[in-house]
């Protein structure tokens, strides 16, 4: 993959966020494995694939801002899952006010690339 997209703060910040809802849900009930903790961790790991997807097709503004959409709806989607944690009681309230403020941040600085796709163009940051 190219550093690129590993540098972008927004990447390193739902990389983290996949990582640490990998680590709680290692504590989940086995009878969750094939639903919530699957469903939990692919949302969650799916934000950043479509960052790299994103990053790649950001020549093509309709494209990178496609790409980040679908970034945003995965990442609506885990805070969606994390709530279904929350309640079933497989998650600390702690955890989830963490997990959900990463969570946000992350969706914030979506937002700012998908109002600002020009600033990512490999024109104005200088990969190819």
């Amino acid at each position: 993959m190219a550093t690129g997209v590993i540098n972008l703060i927004v990447y390193q910040k739902s990389y983290d966020l996949a990582m640490k809802i990998f680590q709680h849900t290692k504590a989940f009930p086995k009878e969750e494995k094939y639903s919530l903790t699957d469903q939990i961790r692919r949302s969650s790991r799916a934000v950043c694939a479509n960052l790299a997807e994103a990053y790649c097709k950001r020549m093509y503004q309709a494209h990178f801002i496609n790409k980040l959409t679908d970034a945003d709806m995965e990442n609506y989607e885990t805070q969606s899952w994390l709530q279904f944690s929350l309640d079933c009681k497989y998650l600390a309230g702690e955890h989830h006010r963490e997990l959900i403020e990463i969570s946000r941040e992350v969706g914030k600085l979506i937002e700012c690339m998908i109002q600002h796709p020009e600033k990512y163009s490999r024109k104005t940051i200088g990969h190819k």
